[in-house]
């Protein structure tokens, strides 16, 4: 969250950002992926850096894959899925996930 503050003062066009999730409980994350989005919805440009792939499908517009310091490939999610065969479709019973617990108990607006 200091990053993302830092990186506002003066209002700036551009920000990067160096793994700003890292470290981060779940409901923190959260919070920083909202306030990533909302500065890129307003025109900022944001640069992310991350090793964590799902924030990168949650949050960017475009993506670069490094890797050992070259970029494979970059374009938008779209684009690179369709590097690989098509999905196929399988039925699978979906469990929650250990972080979906965690905001579930951690909820504010939890019942006690």
């Amino acid at each position: 969250r200091l990053d993302i503050a830092m990186s506002l003062i003066g209002d700036p066009s551009v920000i990067v950002l160096d793994e700003p999730t890292t470290g981060l409980d779940p409901q923190s994350r959260l919070e920083v992926w909202a306030t990533v989005k909302s500065l890129a919805s307003a025109g900022t440009t944001v640069l992310l850096t991350t090793q964590h792939l799902e924030e990168a499908e949650q949050l960017a517009d475009r993506i670069a894959i490094l890797h050992e310091g070259r970029i494979l490939v970059d374009g938008t999610l779209a684009e690179l899925k369709r590097l690989l065969p098509p999905a196929e479709v399988e039925y699978v019973e979906k469990q929650p996930s250990l972080e979906e617990i965690f905001l579930a108990v951690t909820s504010t607006d939890r019942a006690s």
